[in-house]
């Protein structure tokens, strides 16, 4: 490529990169916006954990070719450059906007050499200038996915540069370049698909360029020959072989592209481009009528716009449209500027060929002529386009200059259109800036569409701004009454603002304008597949309500009847239906959408609790560990999978608990739950220094953190630290004054600590009132009245614990020691009890660490999604932790399962409390 550029100055070059600089330096300060969000942000295919070979089975966006819901655009070279990007820097957009403008750069040095094969040194300088410097390219050029336009291009003006070296002396083939123009074509074309048509540029470039034929000669030539006069030159032969490969190769091209996208088309709704499934004449009116369009956004780049979808621009419907009149206006130019490049002889005629068919041929993909495409006007697919319309311009201006008339008056007009468009070219750039930015640009222009105002309302709704985000979605409403995804933004912004009632109302009318199902017809076929989620979404809504259980499942159903493929459906569904207590039936569900998708780290992590749900921890582990293989920092899987192993009180898998945990809290620094699970973990292996940082750091975070509060206690407590214990025990009975355990500690280190018998017999004695039951709270209480003297006090204490657990014979043998010492009275003042013989207190302190408190008090993760924005692309899944042991607001089912993993722990204590106060 250097070489091509060879006769490129060093001072020409340095120009195109002062102008670029000076026009674009402000689009480094730009985040990403709009399609950036799906393409970077959302895309795995950045990430380096991601095989590269995903890179060629998948989309432009991430998404499987194979997939219905693909658009199809297959460009994995250009997401290799976003890749490259990620490895670098990650997600910082500085990197990104850098490398864009580098390559708008070589673009424009590069077109500057193709100018001069058709222009002198001055006019391709000036139609380098004028495309480095034209505002339709700043949605190519700052907005990073335009990049696709950027590359393709390069490769593309390389692949005609190639080309030209092809005719030889004598008009012999030289076959090199013609190998190196068809493997830049193929380069171009996995950059864009628009890279395949620089092959009609090639074509025309032979006949009309190299070989210099007219049309009048092509045609008396084949009439002559058609008549039996003549025989066909040997010169054109030479150029019929040279067109043949080209073609043939372009066959070959074509071929693959289209067994890539498994020979379908991307589904678009008539929300994307409403004139493709308008009836005749309005579909070829309102096409016809979008190429003018085009060309005056070339001319004149005052109004741009990020979004021309939807309302934008309103269907020609009638003939008798005054809209028409500029249609035909621009047919009679294009055809009149055709008539004389293709019937005079001269350089002239030569180079408005060359700039019409930079302008028509890469324009063709994006015109609807073929196939439709997702858009109705799209400036960034004009970047190629201006290169004809930048070769004209300079052609015209060379010919007005050399005019001595009007050489003065040229140049003014010159340096004008440069100094406006680069200044209208810095200013658009800060429109890209961000969403709400960019959006609002395009809402001045264009307020009829629906989709400018969702997407306004995205940006706020993520500023957390929902009041406004929902004005700005109910006026989409408005503008387009029919638009699906709107309702359904309507109806996520009320669920955000706590609007139930509002929420479903919107979500109802979305569901009304959906089509219905027409036996034998494909369903998906006629509708955007995220436009399905609104029965996900209404599903989630009225499933929060206990009595809507079976309306939300039958709502699931119906979105898989419609689409059997639906992952997202049976990912809802399973999670619906483990709430349900149908834990096979939510494995079925998971099961369905692992064959749809067996590459997703979070279906293995749902099955996983599904499987904790069945009582099988091993198959539990198992699909943790599948998770963890897809998704090395899958944070849920770790933490789960790490307290599935230390619960199983394996001492072989503690090792590895600990290397997950420690990853978890690397990946969630924040959350309290993975040091205090740490912490549990050095207990369980008698790291008591270790254990209680752990427990400390947890406090940190979460100060009102009752179980590491209690557990840090207890630590203290059996390592002969009870004084240190009193201040943590404090702070956990100021967060919860209703703590039986920490009541029990508490009194008994007052007790035989402190010998403070008045603080200890308070701590009993809020004991009963909280539970008058409670056996451990009641005995320790006769203990008090024992150690006070109060010796008929304690008889008849006892006797009441004793009626409350009779067959506890520690409690007996208490009773009796004291019915001993009342008739004995006088004779010795010694008390027969054993020393600290309070319930949660002895000599044994190594019991103590049965009486930990394992609770953890993380989150729960909700149901499934509910953020199918209007037209974004998406599909996050529901992950919920059924490891969590605290959770306000559980199901009766919920808190019974918990008490059950209790219940081994509680006869472990009361077994320590019976040899602590029987011994």
């Amino acid at each position: 490529l250097l070489g091509k550029m060879a006769d490129v100055s060093l001072k020409e070059a340095a120009l195109i990169v002062g102008v670029v600089a000076a026009c674009y330096w402000n689009s480094l300060f730009c985040g990403f916006v709009f399609d950036d969000v799906s393409a970077i942000l959302d895309n795995k295919d950045l990430h380096p954990s991601t095989p590269l070979k995903n890179l060629f089975q998948n989309d432009f966006w991430g998404t499987p070719m194979s997939e219905e819901r693909s658009h199809k655009s297959y460009r994995p070279l250009t997401v290799l450059t976003f890749r490259l990007n990620y490895l670098f820097s990650e997600l910082n957009a500085v990197s990104y906007h850098f490398l864009n403008l580098v390559f708008h750069v070589v673009v424009c040095v590069v077109f500057l050499k193709v100018c001069k094969v058709f222009l002198d040194n001055k006019s391709s300088m000036v139609a380098s200038l004028l495309f480095a410097v034209h505002p339709i390219h700043t949605e190519a050029v700052t907005g990073v996915v335009g990049r696709a336009e950027l590359l393709s291009s390069i490769f593309f003006l390389a692949a005609f540069l190639s080309y030209t070296k092809s005719k030889g002396p004598d008009n012999t083939i030289v076959w090199t370049p013609i190998a190196v123009t068809v493997f830049l074509v193929a380069v171009a074309t996995l950059c864009k698909e628009q890279g395949i048509t620089v092959v009609g540029i090639c074509c025309v470039y032979e006949v009309f360029i190299a070989q210099g034929y007219t049309l009048p000669v092509l045609l008396d030539t084949a009439v002559q020959i058609l008549r039996g006069k003549g025989s066909i030159p040997f010169s054109m032969l030479q150029t019929l072989l040279k067109l043949i490969v080209l073609m043939f190769s372009t066959l070959l091209l074509v071929v693959v592209r289209v067994q890539v996208i498994q020979s379908q088309l991307p589904v678009f709704t008539r929300f994307d481009n409403p004139a493709a499934v308008s009836p005749s004449p309005a579909r070829q009116l309102t096409f016809s009528y979008l190429l003018p369009v085009n060309a005056w956004l070339l001319l004149n780049p005052s109004e741009l716009c990020c979004d021309w979808t939807m309302g934008t621009i309103p269907l020609v419907e009638s003939l008798l449209d005054v809209r028409n009149v500029a249609t035909l206006t621009f047919f009679c130019f294009l055809g009149s500027l055709l008539v004389f490049s293709l019937r005079y002889p001269g350089d002239s005629s030569k180079t408005v060929l060359m700039a019409l068919c930079l302008m028509v041929l890469p324009f063709i993909p994006a015109s609807n002529l073929f196939f439709p495409v997702g858009f109705v006007v799209a400036e960034r697919v004009l970047y190629v386009p201006s290169m004809g319309f930048c070769i004209l311009v300079a052609h015209g201006w060379k010919k007005l200059s050399n005019k001595s008339v009007l050489r003065k008056i040229s140049w003014v007009c010159l340096a004008a259109v440069l100094f406006t468009h680069a200044l209208k070219t810095l200013h658009r750039n800060w429109d890209w800036e961000s969403e709400y930015t960019l959006f609002m640009s395009a809402l001045k222009v264009n307020k009829n569409n629906a989709k400018l105002w969702n997407n306004v309302g995205h940006a706020l709704e993520n500023e957390k701004n929902f009041e406004r985000a929902l004005q700005f979605f109910i006026q989409a409403t408005q503008v387009q009454p029919d638009d699906i995804g709107a309702h359904m933004n309507v109806g996520r912004t009320y669920k955000n603002l706590n609007k139930t009632k509002e929420a479903e109302e919107s979500y109802m009318i979305a569901k009304s304008l959906m089509p219905q199902i027409i036996p034998g017809k494909k369903y998906a076929a006629r509708v955007a597949p995220n436009h399905l989620n609104v029965y996900i979404n209404l599903a989630n809504l009225i499933r929060v309500n206990e009595s809507r259980l079976e309306e939300a499942d039958q709502l699931y159903r119906q979105a898989i009847s419609m689409r059997p493929d639906f992952k997202q459906a049976y990912i809802s569904r399973g999670e619906l239906l483990l709430k349900m207590n149908k834990p096979l039936k939510a494995k079925e569900a998971y099961l369905k959408a692992l064959e749809l998708d067996r590459t997703n780290a979070d279906l293995w992590y749902n099955l996983a609790i599904v499987y904790i749900e069945l009582k099988d921890p091993t198959e539990a582990l198992k699909n943790f560990n599948r998770a963890l293989e897809l998704n090395p920092t899958h944070k849920l899987a770790l933490f789960n999978s790490a307290l599935l192993m230390q619960e199983s009180g394996e001492a072989r898998l503690r090792p590895e608990a600990k290397q997950r945990l420690l990853h978890y809290v690397k990946e969630e620094p924040q959350d309290a739950n993975g040091y205090f699970n740490l912490g549990m973990l050095a207990m369980d292996d008698k790291k008591d220094t270790e254990a209680e940082a752990w427990m400390k750091k947890a406090i940190s975070l979460q100060p009102n953190f009752r179980s590491a509060l209690f557990n840090l206690a207890l630590l203290y407590s059996q390592t002969a630290k009870e004084l240190m214990a009193l201040p943590i025990l404090e702070d956990l009975l100021r967060y919860y004054p209703d703590h039986t355990k920490g009541l029990i500690l508490k009194g008994d280190i007052l007790m035989n600590q402190k010998k403070d018998i008045v603080g200890a017999k308070m701590c009993f004695e809020k004991i009963l009132e909280l539970d008058p039951n409670n056996v451990q709270g009641k005995h320790n209480l006769c203990v008090v009245y024992f150690e006070e003297r109060d010796l008929i006090k304690a008889e008849k204490c006892l006797i009441e614990t004793l009626a409350l657990a009779p067959h506890e014979e520690y409690i007996q043998r208490h009773l009796n020691i004291v019915r001993s010492k009342i008739a004995s009275l006088g004779t010795t003042e010694q008390s027969s009890f054993p020393p600290g013989g309070t319930a949660a207190a002895g000599g044994k302190k190594k019991s103590f660490q049965n009486l930990k408190e394992v609770k953890n008090e993380q989150k729960t993760t909700q149901t499934t999604i509910d953020n199918n924005k209007g037209h974004s692309k998406n599909g996050k899944v529901t992950e919920k932790n059924s490891m969590d042991k605290e959770i306000p607001r559980r199901s009766t089912q919920e808190i019974k399962d918990i008490e059950k993993k209790r219940v081994a722990a509680l006869k472990r204590l009361e077994e320590i409390e019976r040899i602590l106060n029987g011994e």
